[in-house]
């Protein structure tokens, strides 16, 4: 039975982004009840039958009475089971408001996002066709993402782009004509853009093969104006990781691979994609990646470049392109990179094309010129063990959501990521910078020139302070970026440093022709220090500020050197004893005897000498899991895992279910060690911790016993979206272009008008914002995070939340921590780096975040994947010692989206620091049966969390919530007195005609 419900039902529930897993859960739940359901149709029908038998009047009435009784009895098992296993889902439906956005606030959203992308898109080339001659008034505009441009991305940071101006309308508003017989030609070609979804991808790029731009076209476009405009897209999302190698989506082989590495290939969705091809050859060839252009695409550009001579290129992506073609053609003389825009982010491509915008982007990854050359290349990915086919085996039969394989991913190339590779490889001799890069981070052009330089600068022994002035020496008013990065003294064979990084940033006013602005910086020592995780000079790991000389440097981007000052550090400063001044608890090593891995590590030493090995293909036997490796995981398998063992004797059971009269609206204000916390989650029933602990999909639960109501969260980082309250917002664009901006006033801006939404939404959880590292240009959800720096990440994120905070909102940032690609992230990803790069690369920018919060509410939402050989959602050094021991973090954290998966274990959760399970109870794997002292002082502390969040959050700024009947009891209670009335009128009427006739039947 159970297997035909799920068969017949799973074409509906998996469009509605339900697993089949989590439909066999439910579908399980309910079992008893569709079987009594089904088993009353049939007495129903029975007794219908039956019933002929009875003399003709009498026998209606007994049909009647069955069919009232059926409706009644359904009726009343509807309500069980709506107020029963299936009340968390159900309520949390029908309990959310209807949400109305204001006007004020969808215009202040729109009027925010327009400001971000004037000050977000970047210029990466002008040759000196732009700004656009006034007297240039039509445009030719070529690519078919023209007629229908990236917004953003999906998943998660999806959001609802349908009122969104796209690229057209945007050269329209800005005074130009657009060639409708071109976008005519796209529109008839494809209306609809290809679906890259969690559990399949289509990849095609639809764009008109030579063949459509006969001669008729080009020559009408030719007399239509002398400007061409082309558009080139990529799109990307949660749930897949970009191709690398197109020809295995086309010719299908990369679909395969899920029955090579896993024992449930249903359930394996990373690797189902697919590619539609343009015309009768391939758009793309061997070894070619979805960051290169097509076939297709090189031969619409050939065309146009070679009709034109004014060619302008927007690169419509969030992900960093190979982008050297845009030199091989002369006739290109702009190119602008314009990220997801949002509902309104276009509209500044328009003004920045006829220069009443003046650009002030600047690029947040490092454009290399060829991709399959990155040192992560080759550890990145589909990589599978290949020795543990028996463990799968066991997983699968104990979870049917676990998704059948075990990967792994080095983080081989250490600290060095992004251009603190290339601007270290480039002074160590390794590469010739100007081979390998295009454009580099921090890179941006404008419409004015700008004059900058040091000053003031003083050694002031913790801190190094200084200003620099910025005059802007051209003819146009512009904004301008102030980059300033550190280089540290470094020792051959020591502790690894890169030669250039970003420690701080400003982001100028407007500045006029001949005026200047000055920003003043304070810069503290030890945010300089360098973790030392090896124990090349601090056994045990620490920050260490090393003796030598610094140097200070103000740039254009991370390769041009404007100014600099030195200061020198006399002798070594040890941050393992007392601390940084940041720092609540010290820190030293955490995750380096469990994550370090058996791999080599990228080094700078002798000229990075072991790159070749370091940064090669894996050997053979990096696929083969160790006996050690295999038994630490196994003790975090369902079905393996035992949490008793960790239970302590010495524990006392705290008081449950007592009568204290407190509610939870009586805590908000209080310090989290007021002692009437206690008193309060004494009131706390089992089953009452049981529920709030594992309700938490998009949702937490109402806790009667303390006053709590239910509340909604929901994603995400570009916007209110809840697709299970079909509450939307406006498309905020991608977080790429808001960090392009390099403006944390106006990241704080965007904070503020976001959370006016939620708050219009009377929703205050927001999945968001999201902060992991562009580790790989090839990462679904780039789109999704800011950079691939951990600074500029971590500022622009903890300005984001805090202006969310000012109107209630308690963010989850996310996803905590190194859920660097999609692929494998719920398939035992078992992520392996030294702590040096997990700390300064990795957690540096959730550190920022979390240190840099103002708010009274905050939370995290931790990530599928694992560091080491523990999952990150029960990562006790991640989540505790770390999180909230030597950063100070209060507050609650969720897991991401609770598949089980085979790891995602409840009780393993709560015991290390993860306090909210983002499902809802309806895995095997959320069951809490442990009911010793150590258990439920877990789910205990679990729920203060969760309690501490929700009451210093805007659901309970206003005084209690907690009054009155819910929306769900509202409906239920009106249509179950609907339908008693309506059954007692008709059972009614029925009797009195039968008795009516009856008694006519007598008197004849």
């Amino acid at each position: 039975m159970t297997g035909f419900l799920v068969n017949l039902l799973s074409p509906v529930f998996s469009s509605l982004g339900v697993s089949q897993a989590d439909l066999t859960s439910y579908i399980e739940k309910l079992i008893g009840y569709v079987i009594a359901i089904l088993a009353l149709l049939v007495v129903m029908i029975v007794v219908m039958v039956v019933a002929h038998k009875a003399k003709k009047g009498f026998r209606h009435v007994i049909r009647w009475q069955a069919a009232i009784a059926f409706i009644a009895i359904v009726a009343v098992l509807v309500n069980v089971i709506c107020y029963g296993p299936m009340y968390n889902n159900v309520s949390s439906v029908l309990n959310a408001k209807k949400v109305v956005l204001a006007q004020e606030t969808t215009d202040q959203s729109r009027a925010t996002i327009q400001k971000v992308a004037e000050e977000g898109m970047v210029l990466l080339k002008n040759d000196g066709i732009l700004p656009l001659s006034s007297d240039t008034k039509k445009l030719n505009v070529f690519g078919w993402d023209s007629t229908n441009p990236l917004f953003g991305g999906t998943g998660s940071g999806s959001s609802d782009s349908s009122t969104a101006i796209g690229i057209l309308q945007s050269l329209k508003d800005a005074g130009y004509e657009t060639n409708e017989s071109l976008t005519k030609m796209y529109t008839d070609y494809r209306a609809d853009r290809p679906t890259i979804a969690m559990a399949q991808q289509d990849w095609t790029l639809p764009e008109p093969t030579k063949e459509y731009y006969t001669d008729s076209l080009m020559d009408e476009a030719k007399e239509y104006s002398d400007t061409a405009v082309v558009v080139i897209g990529r799109s990307g999302g949660e749930g897949a990781d970009l191709p690398t190698d197109m020809k295995s989506i086309i010719d299908g082989s990369y679909a395969k691979k899920a029955e090579e590495v896993s024992v449930s290939p249903d359930n394996y969705g990373y690797v189902k994609g697919s590619y539609t091809n343009n015309g009768d050859y391939d758009d793309f060839d061997e070894g070619e990646s979805y960051l290169e252009l097509s076939n297709t695409e090189e031969d619409m550009l050939d065309t146009v470049c070679s009709q034109f001579d004014n060619v302008i290129v927007v690169v419509n992506a969030n992900n960093a392109m190979e982008l050297d073609w845009v030199d091989k053609y002369e006739q290109i003389g702009a190119v602008i990179f314009a990220p997801g825009a949002g509902a309104t982010g276009f509209e500044a491509l328009g003004e920045i094309i006829n220069g009443s915008v003046n650009p002030s982007g600047k690029t947040v990854d490092t454009f290399v010129k060829d991709l399959t050359e990155t040192p992560y290349y080759n550890n990145m990915g589909l990589n599978a063990y290949t020795n543990v086919e028996d463990l799968k085996e066991q997983i699968a039969a104990n979870d049917p959501a676990y998704e059948g394989s075990m990967g792994f991913v080095n983080y081989a190339e250490g600290i060095y990521v992004g251009y603190k590779f290339y601007e270290t490889a480039a002074e160590e001799g390794l590469i010739k910078y100007e081979d390998m890069v295009q454009y580099p981070f921090g890179y941006g052009l404008s419409y004015t020139t700008f004059d900058k330089q040091i000053e003031n600068f003083k050694d002031n022994g913790d801190t190094v302070t200084f200003d620099v002035t910025v005059e802007n020496t051209g003819s146009v008013a512009g904004k301008d970026v102030v980059e300033i990065y550190y280089t540290a003294p470094y020792t051959n064979g020591g502790i690894e440093k890169a030669a250039a990084n970003l420690i701080a940033f400003e982001k100028t006013d407007s500045i006029e022709p001949g005026e200047s602005q000055t920003k003043s910086f304070t810069i503290n020592k030890e945010d300089m220090a360098s973790y030392d995780s090896e124990g090349i000079k601090i056994s045990g790991g620490g920050y260490i500020l090393e003796a030598g000389e610094y140097t200070i440097s103000l740039r254009s981007d991370s390769h041009t050197v404007l100014s600099e000052e030195k200061f020198t550090v006399d002798e070594d400063i040890d941050y393992s004893k007392d601390g940084r001044s940041s720092d609540k608890t010290v820190a030293t090593n955490q995750f380096e005897d469990y994550a370090r891995g058996d791999f080599e590590q990228l080094s700078r030493e002798d000229g990075f000498a072991n790159y070749d090995k370091a940064c090669g293909v894996p050997e053979e036997d990096a696929y083969v899991m160790s006996d050690e490796t295999r038994a630490a995981v196994e003790e975090n398998v369902f079905g393996i895992y035992d949490g008793t063992k960790y239970n302590n004797d010495s524990d006392e059971m705290p008081a449950m279910g007592a009568d204290n009269g407190l509610q939870l609206a009586d805590l908000t204000g209080k310090d989290y060690d007021d002692a009437d916390w206690d008193k309060l989650l004494d009131q706390l029933s089992f089953e009452d911790m049981a529920t709030l602990i594992n309700v938490g999909g998009w949702q937490t639960a109402e806790i009667k016993s303390v006053g709590k109501i239910a509340t909604s969260d929901c994603d995400g980082p570009a916007g209110l979206n809840n697709f299970i309250t079909k509450a939307y917002g406006t498309a905020y664009p991608s977080e790429v272009l808001m960090a392009q901006t390099w403006n944390k006033e106006l990241a704080n801006e965007i904070g503020v008008s976001m959370g006016q939404e939620y708050v219009d939404a009377d929703n205050y959880g927001w999945y968001g914002p999201a902060m992991n590292i562009h580790r790989t240009a090839f990462a679904g959800r780039n789109f999704e995070y800011y950079s691939e720096d951990s600074l500029l990440s971590g500022y622009m994120a903890a300005n984001e939340m805090n202006g969310a905070a000012t109107k209630g909102v308690y963010p989850y940032m996310k996803h905590f921590a190194l859920n660097d690609q999609e692929t494998n992230r719920c398939s035992f990803l078992l992520t392996f780096a030294s702590e040096q790069t997990i700390r300064e690369g990795y957690l540096k920018a959730f550190e920022l975040a979390t240190k840099g919060f103002e708010g009274k509410a905050m939370a995290v939402m931790s990530s599928f994947n694992w560091i080491g050989t523990v999952p990150s959602c029960a990562n006790n050094e991640l989540l505790n010692n770390v999180l909230r021991g030597e950063w100070g973090f209060v507050g609650m954290v969720e897991t991401d989206y609770d598949g089980s998966y085979g790891y995602m274990i409840t009780d393993h959760c709560i015991r290390n620091g993860n306090d909210l399970m983002l499902g809802f109870n309806s895995a095997e794997s959320n069951k809490l049966t442990d009911e010793s002292a150590t258990a439920v002082l877990a789910m205990r502390q679990a729920c203060k969390n969760i309690l501490y969040t929700v009451a210093n959050s805007g659901y309970y700024a206003d005084g209690n919530p907690a009054t009155g009947m819910t929306n769900m009891t509202k409906l239920f209670v009106m249509i179950d007195v609907i339908l008693a009335v309506i059954l007692i009128v008709v059972d009614t009427i029925v009797i009195v005609r039968w008795r009516k006739k009856k008694k006519q039947a007598v008197n004849e």
